[in-house]
Order: structure tokens, then sequence, then C-alpha cells
């Protein structure tokens, strides 16, 4: 009787010796770029804030093994660097404006527009010095904006100080209106209800007369942040223009 050829089972090795058999190659995994590693983190760092990335996190997005993620940097401060320099690439502008006060207008615009998209960005900048190629090319346009002013180099790099610090706190205040409205669950209409109840007592209690005078209507007013962004922004370029004497160019 003639028998039946045995059935293999899938992924059974193929029939025959050993020695005759072709060796299986594994698909090899695609290692990330350093572009791509990255880009998961600065996705990470926007959807959960900079506290939730990780190395283990970032490889896991990546579907790699964590230690493959050491080739491009030797710990997470590295890995912060990369971040922050990626993003500011936006904060460079394609044509500078013609004009000191133009130029560093549309600087501080980029700068607040930046730090707003990505929130993490301005904890991270505080904690280190940004003299990574997109931010040296970020201080090259700065340095080009205010290149006119009839003002010595000192007082150029001053310049540049005080409308960085005045973009970036702008966002400090108002990402920490942001956070408190999230930590605290609430809506922007509730949150201004019961701060404005806690306001009205101050008030009423006659140990803040200031506070009384200007109504707390007032303080809690509506403001658009771009709009309260220039206004200020006007002010600090109107007091440089006073103080730096006229342009050379």
């Amino acid at each position: 009787m003639t028998r039946a050829p045995l059935q293999r089972d899938a992924g059974a090795p193929e029939p025959g010796l050993v020695w005759d058999r072709v060796p299986k190659e594994k698909p090899r995994r695609e290692r990330p770029t350093r572009d791509a590693v990255v880009a998961a983190a600065v996705a990470l760092a926007d959807a959960e804030g900079l506290e939730a990335v990780s190395i283990r996190r970032v490889a896991a997005a990546l579907g790699t093994r964590p230690m493959g993620l050491y080739a491009f940097f030797d710990r997470k401060d590295d890995l912060i660097d990369l971040m922050a320099d990626a993003v500011l690439a936006a904060t460079v502008l394609p044509a500078l404006p013609g004009g000191w006060r133009e130029g560093l207008s549309a600087l501080a615009r980029a700068t607040r527009d930046v730090s707003m998209a990505h929130p993490w960005l301005a904890a991270a900048a505080g904690t280190r010095v940004q003299l990574g190629p997109n931010a040296m090319r970020h201080f090259e346009q700065s340095l080009q904006a205010v290149s006119g002013l009839a003002a010595s180099p000192e007082t150029k790099l001053a310049v540049l100080r005080a409308v960085d610090t005045y973009a970036l706190g702008h966002v400090q205040v108002s990402l920490a209106q942001h956070e408190t409205l999230r930590r605290e669950g609430l809506a922007p209409g509730q949150w201004r209800a019961s701060a404005g109840a806690y306001l009205a007592r101050l008030a009423a209690s006659g140990d803040y007369p200031c506070l009384a005078a200007i109504g707390t209507e007032a303080v809690l007013q509506d403001h658009d942040d771009g709009a309260a962004f220039e206004t200020g922004l006007n002010w600090l370029l109107n007091g440089i223009a006073a103080e730096t004497g006229p342009v050379t160019r």
C-alpha cells in the first residue's frame, strides 16, 4: 500500500539534508534616521509634554529598540537639544523684511508662534543655551535686522535680548493661562466665573483698593493674545527707537 505524503506544517523546515538547504536570511529591520527620531520625540512632547519624552517611548513610537537610538545621541538631554533646534527652524524667515522694526517684529512673531505651537519649547529653552544650526540661523537674521541701528554691538545685542525676552515672556503667560484651565478641568467661562467671584471678594475686603478701583471685570476682560502681543511689542520698539538714535540705512 502506498502511503500518502506527509503534510508539512507551516513554518516547518524544508525536506532534505541540512547541508543542502540554503540559509534563510531574516529581513533586516530598517533603522530610523536621526530626523525620524527627533520628529517622533517632538510629536510626543507636543501631545503629552516634555516629561513624557523618554528613549523607550520614542523607540516604541518608531517600532525599534531603545538601544538603537543611542547611535544618534548619548543622553536624553542631547535629544532635547535636537528637538528644540528642529522646531526652531520655523523661526527662520524665508526673507527678512526691510527696516529694523519690521525685521524684529517678524522675528518676534515667529518666535511666539513656534513657542505656542510647541508649549514645551519655552521650558526647554530656559534651561539650555541654544547653539544649534537653526538657532544660529535665527540669530544671524536677528543680527541682520539690527545691523542698521546706529548703536554699539553691545547695544544691538541688548536689543535682541529685550525682544526675545518679551516674546518668550508673553508666551509663558499665555501658556500658564491655558495650563490653569487644563489642570482645573474648567472651560474658559467656568474659570472666568470662579476667578471673578474670588477677585470680587478681595476687592470688597478693602485690602486691595487699587484692584477695587480698576474693577475685576477689567482684570478678567477677554483679550486677544495676538493683539496684546502686538501692542506690547510696539511699546518696546518705540523705547528702543528712542534710545538708539537714527538708523544708518
